[in-house]
């Protein structure tokens, strides 16, 4: 890490009239990286602070959620580096073993071909060839958002030591019982040919139809409702509950299954809810999961009537059709053979759709790998419970609780040829073999490897501590293990987070992966919907960073960030954080025009006018204000304080009350300059975190020094002073005041007016010349004739409007005005004096005419108050 080196600031050093981001992000980001700025040292003496990032798919780029959660970790990681910690956040992507592979296929069907024609080594030869050619485009575009990543560091979840971690626990799990081979049902795609987890599943509401079909015939018959008539064709029964009357007699008897040519048994389960439709279900144990449970507790046979496209095998005049091809057939046969008893459509209801491809799930009985999460979602469960670890915000907890409480075994076999191997192998007698990363593959004739790929999701669960070298124990293990943090969306607090909770509580021995989940909401647009490019509002934040500046982008994302909510975010707000930006600069370009500086100590507060000590004590309790955000990772309060402290306090108040002392020049002049390049040093520093490449601009030039990057983060110094405070808020209140009424008045802000300040008895006299200054009011002079007086903060300012304003138009026009509010008022009171219309309105109606009245009333007292302060014609 390069020293903070200090220089000699330039005598009268100088910046360009207008802020220019494109002309001096990308140097400014290359210089960080070149100089090593973002880069963690496992054998530093510095207390360490982790945060690994969530790894992006290889095959996406920067979207608007990227750029949100990127912002807030390096907010973090950048604060920490100038508390003095030893900051690494670490980087790297995600195979994204599906993603992928449909990126891949899609090439190769350009080109006539299908993976199978290459063969799965020379497949998996093109992937890596994609990859280096065409993926990670993302890293590129981390780096024009200014992440502070460690990039030497930086994995991916095939790479070689990370492969060796995924087979290191794979086989430690196996040994330990934790991971099996079952044959049981799964949610399967047709469109990608494999296995996803119930997480990767999407439900949304589809028009379907329910139709109820008449099985047996006679004192047989039994009618059962369902929205996949398909499936019949494998059924293996009929359950009812046992305590169900009606069914009784027929529990243990056999009925005809229409169409099939088979009878099947009914069976008595207290799984069937008697009151649901007939009480009486269809059991299709091979393709339904709860039907799967019946079957196992009725020894029934798994009668599996589809193959892997979701196409009919069962023999007969519907096999070869799709699916939803033999539901229409199969309907239409029902029907004819009067099997039909009613039909419904359409019918909405709750369908899964696989998250990738969008294509319906079709539940199938299929023979898969499984980690038994029982005592590893336990052990992950309580380490929340007992404190270890601390989820932010704590209303989280019940969501969290509510899944590991309640995780059924983990489905992690992929049937794809893009991914980690499952490391089994299978012999001519039956032998299994499960192979360690060190450990060679059993070989001769009949020895083969398991097809299958593990789920992306079991690589990146070992993130926290695969990308710091385990199993080895590294340095860098040692030092950054666990995590101090980890930022994330609430979306994947199942996906991601409960299974490193879960592998990282396993591997490391009881010690969680980190010390606190801090969850954010989702990126929606400014009407708060969901961001889509169906929908037509998805944005590129790069068309935003281009326009407007990667700070501004940061700033308005760092703005909206409330814990564990949803962020709204249009153009109009980058606009105005871009304008923000554009502000910090101008002020600071003037400050440092006329005389700001941190050369030298700090005068003594005794040399300090009360300005002065005033802007002093309100940036010391603002840093503590920010300190305190931060813990509680409340960023959007913590912008907020930011930027109502530059905005306001500095540039509006401080640095405009302080112009008059600067235009005066001598020893006072020097004290505020001193003081408002403390300001400013201060003040950039703790902006710079969420704009670090303006503060860097302006904090370099100011200084003299390296880099704000390395800069100490700043101090609460404990410095108050409540006297001040007080006597600038009467500042504050009279000119505010006044300003107010030169507005009313329809006066221009520039437009000079003669007054007399009767300033007795306050302590407002040391800022007559301020005052003065910011209300455009000239000395009273000869022929001064008082046509308005406003007593304010226990001082008098008497105006002379004459010649300034046309009276007779202004009492014409503030008629008007009047006549306009009592009729509203008259019309409100109408309708709230009604009480036939109190009785019928909705209460948020009748709450908005009362809101009106209100309004009335407060525009009719301000316009009498404005008619009495007009002087007369």
């Amino acid at each position: 890490m390069t020293e903070n080196t200090q220089q000699q600031p330039a005598a009268n050093p100088e910046l360009p009239t207008q802020y220019a981001p494109a002309e001096v992000e990308g140097k400014l980001y290359e210089r960080w990286v070149e100089r090593g700025y973002f880069e963690a040292d496992e054998k530093s003496d510095k207390p360490p602070y982790t945060i690994v990032i969530p790894p992006p798919n290889v095959t996406g780029s920067l979207h608007l959620g990227h750029a949100f959660e990127h912002t807030l970790i390096d907010a973090l990681t950048r604060r920490k580096r100038m508390q003095g910690y030893e900051t690494l956040w670490q980087p790297g992507m995600d195979h994204a073993g599906i993603a992928t592979q449909n990126v891949v296929e899609r090439e190769l069907a350009k080109e006539g071909k299908s993976r199978h024609d290459l063969g799965r080594e020379a497949f998996v030869e093109r992937v890596w060839q994609w990859k280096a050619e065409s993926g990670g485009q993302i890293s590129g575009q981390m780096k024009r958002l200014g992440d502070g990543v460690a990039w030497s560091r930086e994995r991916f979840t095939m790479d070689e030591g990370l492969s060796q971690a995924v087979q290191t626990i794979f086989k430690k799990l196996y040994e330990d019982e934790l991971i099996y081979r079952a044959e049981r049902i799964i949610n399967w795609c047709p469109r990608c040919l494999t296995a996803i987890s119930d997480i990767e599943v999407e439900y949304q509401d589809d028009d379907g139809e329910l139709v109820s079909i008449r099985y047996g015939s006679g004192d047989t018959e039994i009618v059962v409702a369902t929205t996949r008539a398909e499936t019949m064709l494998g059924d293996t029964a009929v359950a009812v509950h046992p305590d169900d009357e009606r069914y009784r007699h027929l529990v243990g008897t056999e009925i005809e299954l229409p169409l099939t040519g088979r009878r099947i048994p009914v069976v008595a389960d207290e799984h069937v809810d008697p009151e649901f439709g007939t009480g009486a279900v269809k059991v299709t144990p091979a393709h339904d999961p709860n039907d799967f449970e019946i079957g196992q507790r009725h020894n029934l046979p798994n009668l599996a009537i589809m193959d892997e496209r979701a196409v009919i095998t069962a023999h007969g005049p519907f096999q070869g059709l799709d699916r939803l091809e033999a539901r229409s057939a199969i309907v239409a046969a029902l029907r004819a053979e009067g099997r039909i008893v009613a039909e419904k459509r359409p019918y909405v209801h709750s369908v899964g759709h696989c998250s990738r491809c969008k294509t319906t799930i079709e539940p199938r009985l299929s023979m898969q790998w499984w980690v038994k999460v029982g005592p590893l979602a336990q052990a992950a469960g309580d380490a929340v419970r007992d404190g270890r670890v601390k989820i932010h915000p704590q209303e989280m907890e019940k969501r969290y609780f509510d899944w590991v409480d309640n995780l059924h075994d983990w489905c992690i076999s992929r049937q794809l040829w893009w991914g980690h191997r499952i490391p089994v192998w299978y012999g001519p007698n039956g032998e299994i073999v499960c192979v360690g990363p060190d450990e060679q593959p059993p070989t001769g004739e009949g020895w083969h490897q398991d097809t299958d790929v593990l789920d992306t999701w079991f690589s990146s669960g070992l993130w926290p501590f695969s990308t710091l070298g385990w199993p080895e124990r590294t340095d860098s293990l040692a030092k950054f293990y666990p995590n101090s943090v980890l930022v994330t969306g609430y979306d994947i607090l199942f996906f991601w987070v409960a299974r490193m909770m879960m592998f990282g509580l396993y591997a490391m021995d009881g010690t969680p992966p980190f010390h606190t989940i801090a969850l954010h909401g989702m990126v929606r647009d400014q009407f708060g919907k969901k961001m889509s490019k169906s929908f037509g509002n998805a944005v590129n934040p790069l068309d935003w960073m281009d326009e407007y500046g990667s700070d501004a982008v940061r700033f308005t994302l760092a703005n909206g960030a409330n814990p564990g909510v949803d962020v709204p975010i249009g153009e109009d707000w980058v606009k105005a954080s871009r304008n923000f930006a554009n502000k910090i600069w101008n002020a600071t370009r003037f400050a440092l025009m006329n005389g700001a500086t941190v050369e030298g100590p700090l005068p003594d507060a005794s040399e300090m006018s009360a300005t002065d000590r005033w802007i002093l004590s309100r940036l010391n309790k603002t840093v503590a204000e920010v300190d305190g955000y931060y813990d509680d990772y409340q960023f959007a309060k913590l912008a907020d304080a930011l930027y109502h402290f530059a905005w306001d306090e500095v540039f509006d108040w401080y640095v405009e009350l302080s112009k008059t002392t600067f235009f005066a020049g001598g020893e006072q002049a020097k004290v505020s300059g001193r003081v408002l390049g403390e300001v400013l040093d201060v003040m950039l520093r703790l902006l710079h975190p969420i704009v670090p490449f303006v503060t860097e601009t302006l904090w370099t030039t100011l200084t003299g020094k390296e880099s704000v990057v390395i800069a100490d983060w700043p101090t609460d110094s404990g410095f108050r002073d409540e006297a001040a405070e007080r006597e600038i808020e009467l500042v504050q209140q009279v000119v505010t005041e006044v300003r107010r009424f030169r507005s009313d008045q329809g006066l221009q802000p520039g437009q000079k007016v003669p007054a007399r300040l009767d300033l007795t008895g306050t302590q407002l006299g040391p800022h007559e010349a301020a005052i003065r200054q910011l209300l455009r009011l000239q000395p009273e002079g000869e022929g001064f004739s008082a046509t308005a007086s406003l007593p304010v903060a226990g001082a008098t300012v008497a105006l002379d409007l004459s010649g300034t304003i046309d009276v007779a138009a202004e009492r014409k026009r503030l008629a008007k005005d009047l006549a306009a509010a009592e009729k509203e008022k008259a019309q409100a009171n109408g309708k709230l004096g009604n009480e036939a219309f109190l009785a019928k309105a909705p209460d948020n109606v009748v709450e908005k005419i009362r809101t009106r009245l209100a309004k009335a009333d407060e525009d009719i007292a301000r316009i009498q108050a404005q008619l009495e302060r007009l002087p007369q014609a």
